[in-house]
């Protein structure tokens, strides 16, 4: 969708608006790809970091908020990478023009 409105833009002979963080990363295109990655490796990182604790039933508030942000950082710094490679190509996209 950000892409379809940059092209849209371009054919319109308006020089098109840098991405925006928070509009790329909750794109639909966006959650499509960093959700999954997000999921995957915070599964692994969990598993790595608290599965003993869980396991052993020693799971405190503390301990789940920890599972939380092990699926909230992958999550962050995928659409942060994604955001970046769209600012890339709006870059390329300025300088070619």
């Amino acid at each position: 969708m950000v892409e379809q409105q940059a092209q849209v833009q371009v054919e319109a002979g308006v020089e098109p608006s840098p991405p925006r963080l928070l509009r790329t990363a909750f794109s639909k295109v966006s959650l499509s790809r960093c959700i999954p990655t997000a999921l995957v490796v915070g599964t692994i990182l969990s598993l790595i970091n608290q599965l003993s604790v869980i396991t052993g039933g020693h799971a405190t508030a503390a301990t789940w908020a920890r599972v939380g942000m092990n699926y909230v950082v992958p999550f962050c710094v995928s659409s942060f990478g994604f955001y970046s490679s769209q600012r890339a190509m709006w870059k390329a996209r300025r300088t070619a023009s």
